[in-house]
C-alpha cells in the first residue's frame, strides 16, 4: 500500500488558539457548584444534628433516619418507602433495620394487604427515643439557623422548596401518602 505524503500541519488560528485557552483555563470550582455546595452542607447538618443521638443513645445516621421517618408517619411502612424517602441506599438501610430490630426499637408487622410483606413500626421503646430525640433536633436547628434572620429563614424554606419542586420531588408526608409514592 504505497504511503501518501503527511499533509503539513495547519497552524490554528488565533480565534481557534483563544478558545482552547479559554476551555483550558475553565475549570469547575467546586465552591461555586450549587449540588457540591448543597451535599457539603447537609453532610454537616446531618454531622451535627448526629451528635446528640450518637452520643445519648448509639445511633447511627441512617438508624436514626429509619426512627425518625417512622416517628413522624401515623402508620407501619416499608423499608423500601424509608429508602426512597431519605434518598438513602436500600441496603444501609436494611442494616438498620436489622440494628434497630435487634435493639427492639422497632418491630415488624404484617401488611394487611399483602400477608408476603411486612412493614415497620416503632416500638414503646423506639416512640420513647423518637420523642425525647426530635426537641432536641429541633432545637440544634434553630441553633444552626440562627445565623439567618426570621426573613432569610422563610426564604430559605422557600427556595428549597422551589428547587424540590422542580426536580419533581415529594415535599409533605401527606403528599406521599396520597401519593402511595413510596
Amino acid at each position: 500500500m504505497a504511503r501518501t505524503p503527511a499533509s503539513p500541519a495547519r497552524a490554528p488560528s488565533a480565534a481557534h488558539l483563544g478558545a482552547r485557552e479559554r476551555v483550558a483555563k475553565a475549570r469547575l470550582d467546586l465552591f461555586t457548584f450549587v449540588p457540591f455546595r448543597l451535599n457539603r452542607l447537609a453532610a454537616e447538618l446531618s454531622s451535627a444534628l448526629a451528635v446528640e443521638y450518637q452520643e445519648r443513645y448509639g445511633l447511627d445516621i441512617p438508624e436514626w433516619r429509619v426512627l425518625a421517618t417512622l416517628g413522624f408517619r401515623n402508620d407501619a411502612c416499608s423499608a423500601q418507602y424509608i429508602s426512597q424517602c431519605t434518598r438513602t441506599h436500600k441496603s444501609t438501610i436494611s442494616r438498620a433495620v436489622t440494628a434497630l430490630l435487634r435493639r427492639q426499637l422497632i418491630e415488624r408487622v404484617a401488611n394487611e394487604a399483602d400477608r408476603r410483606e411486612f412493614r415497620l413500626q416503632l416500638t414503646n421503646k423506639g416512640r420513647k427515643v423518637y420523642e425525647e430525640l426530635f426537641p432536641r433536633l429541633l432545637h440544634r436547628e434553630r441553633e444552626i439557623l440562627s445565623c439567618l434572620s426570621a426573613q432569610e429563614r422563610k426564604e430559605l424554606a422557600l427556595l428549597l422548596g422551589k428547587i424540590e419542586q422542580s426536580l419533581d420531588l415529594i415535599q409533605t408526608s401527606e403528599e406521599a401518602d396520597a401519593k402511595e409514592a413510596f
